[in-house]
This record gives structure tokens, C-alpha cells and sequence, in this order.
């Protein structure tokens, strides 16, 4: 049996399984009675609450996080129902809150250059069904991940790329995102900076990674100056990409203690390691919407 023919079927099992489960994020004015409203929003329409988690930034007088996934028996065809009867009770709570269902997979792209470490970790995982989206295409300006990329059956399309010509490969690369319906962007280890222009189309749908010495050590080189330094702590930060370069809410980030005996090659090793890890977290946690955005950082119900 192919690898394809293995994720398929593995697809169609998960598919059964998940077709009557929906989860619902919620943001809003903490005050008391919001989670019996939701929870008795959710008995009325008979669904069974499955997995719940909260914060509040202050009881007082602060803002109030909660994710609900919840099963209900034919969902896809009660869903909007549901959610046409939540925006009184939203509208009356001054709520943001999103509807998601776990059968309707996101899309996702991936952006990758010549280091294909992370690529590599999302693709596995991918394989083995626990990253719960479909990759639709990956775009690199190099070619070095075309043959393991083709030889799962995933487009791949090499765009060269330069500072110089950054305008033309960008209305390339949305125009082959809009083609393929891309949900989600995922920059793995692609180094390109975006425009303004592009994120602005893509506004909190695209993680990237870096590792995790900014704001020391900017620029090219870092193990190398990191070694020179004597640093004690490897790492790895994976954010949503804003117009701030490197700046975005961050979503996860791991680190490893290194020592004098770690040579250059060993940081570098040890970076690309945590690197793949912190990818596919965040990546995760994003398609299974365990993460609400406020302002400049992220609340992650893991």
C-alpha cells in the first residue's frame, strides 16, 4: 500500500470519528455567568461538552478566554442553526468568538528554501495523521526539497527569488495560494523576507520559525556568533508573521542547555532539532484552534 493510499484511508477512519465534533472559541469581558451561558447555549443544543479550558487576564475587570470542543450528534447539519441562534447571546456579550469543525480540514501551504530539516518534521507528521490538515502545495526558491516533496504526490513549485525581484515572486506565490485555496501558510526555514503587501493578504494565517537568540544576534551568522559568545542556552521561537519582522505573537518556544563542549556544528544541530519540534506545535495548535490572538501575544489551550 502507497503512502497516499495509507494517509487516505487513515483519512476516511478519522473522518467517522470526527464528523460530530465542533469547537468553539470564545473572547470577552469577564464577568460572572459566561461559562454557564455557554455551557447551557450547548445542552440546548444537545451536544456534549468534551474538552474545556479558560483564563482570565483579570477577574475583575479583564478579558475572559475559553475554548469548548463539544460533540453533537449530526452536526454538519445543526451547524448553522447553532450559530445563527449564538449571535443574540454573542451580540448581548459583547463576544468575538469563532465556530470550527474538526472534519473540515484547513489547506496548507508550505514556503521552504534550502534547509529542509523542518519541512522534513511537518511532512512526517503529516504522514503519520497526526498533523490534521492537508498540504496543498510548497513553494521554495530552491530545489533541493522537490524530489521527497513530488514523491508524496504534493505539487511543488520553485520560484526563483531575490530582493530585487520580491514584487513579482509575491503576486506569483499568491496567485498559486489563491489557486490551491490555501488556508494556512507555514514558512519552513524559508528565507525570504515578506512585504507589507503580503502578509496584509495573509493576516494571521502565516507561522513562521527563527531561532530564538534575537534580539542578540541579528542577521547572518548567529551560531557562529553565539558559539564566539559562549552562549549556555540553545532555542527556537515559532509566531505569527506580522509586518514587525520577527515580532509577531509568539505561539511556542523551546530551548536546550549547550556548553563549551558544543562546537558550531553541534549548535546548529541542536537548533534544527528544537526548531522542528516548536514548528509542528505551533503548526498543530493552529489547525486544531487551541490559540486566540490578543494583541501582541497569543492564549494556547494545550
Amino acid at each position: 500500500m502507497s503512502i497516499n493510499t495509507e494517509v487516505q484511508v487513515r483519512s476516511k477512519q478519522q473522518h467517522k470519528q470526527l464528523e460530530n465534533r465542533g469547537c468553539l472559541l470564545v473572547k470577552c469581558p469577564d464577568k460572572p455567568g459566561i461559562v454557564s451561558i455557554l455551557s447551557t447555549f450547548l445542552h440546548n443544543h444537545e451536544s456534549n461538552i468534551i474538552e474545556s479550558s479558560q483564563y482570565s487576564s483579570d477577574p475583575e475587570n479583564g478579558i475572559f478566554f475559553i475554548r469548548i470542543e463539544y460533540h453533537r450528534e449530526n452536526l454538519l447539519k445543526e451547524k448553522k442553526r447553532m450559530e445563527n441562534d449564538f449571535r443574540e447571546i454573542a451580540a448581548a456579550h459583547n463576544m468575538d468568538y469563532n465556530f470550527s469543525y474538526r472534519i473540515e480540514r484547513k489547506r496548507s501551504a508550505i514556503f521552504v528554501s534550502k534547509e529542509i530539516h523542518c519541512l522534513m518534521e511537518l511532512l512526517w507528521e503529516w504522514q503519520n495523521g497526526d498533523l490534521d490538515t492537508d498540504i496543498v502545495v510548497v513553494i521554495s526558491n530552491h530545489e533541493d526539497a522537490r524530489p521527497i516533496v513530488e514523491s508524496l504526490g504534493i505539487p511543488f513549485h520553485y520560484i526563483p527569488a531575490n530582493k530585487d525581484i520580491r514584487k513579482q515572486v509575491e503576486e506569483e506565490q499568491i496567485r498559486l495560494l489563491d489557486k490551491y485555496e490555501v488556508d494556512l501558510l507555514i514558512l519552513a526555514r524559508y528565507m525570504q523576507i515578506l512585504t507589507p503587501d503580503f502578509v496584509r493578504h495573509f493576516e494571521s494565517r502565516i507561522i513562521n520559525i527563527h531561532h530564538s537568540f534575537l534580539p542578540a544576534f541579528i542577521g547572518a551568522g548567529p551560531y557562529e556568533r553565539a558559539y564566539e559568545r559562549g552562549v549556555k542556552l540553545i532555542g527556537a521561537t515559532s509566531h505569527y508573521v506580522t509586518n514587525n519582522l520577527d515580532e509577531g505573537p509568539i505561539i511556542e518556544q523551546d530551548v536546550e542547555r549547550v556548553d563549551h563542549r558544543d562546537d558550531v556544528i553541534n549548535l546548529k544541530k541542536i537548533g534544527r532539532q528544537i526548531e522542528r519540534r516548536v514548528l509542528a506545535k505551533a503548526v498543530k495548535w493552529h489547525l486544531e484552534n487551541r490559540i486566540i490572538v490578543e494583541g501582541n501575544k497569543t492564549i494556547v489551550f494545550h
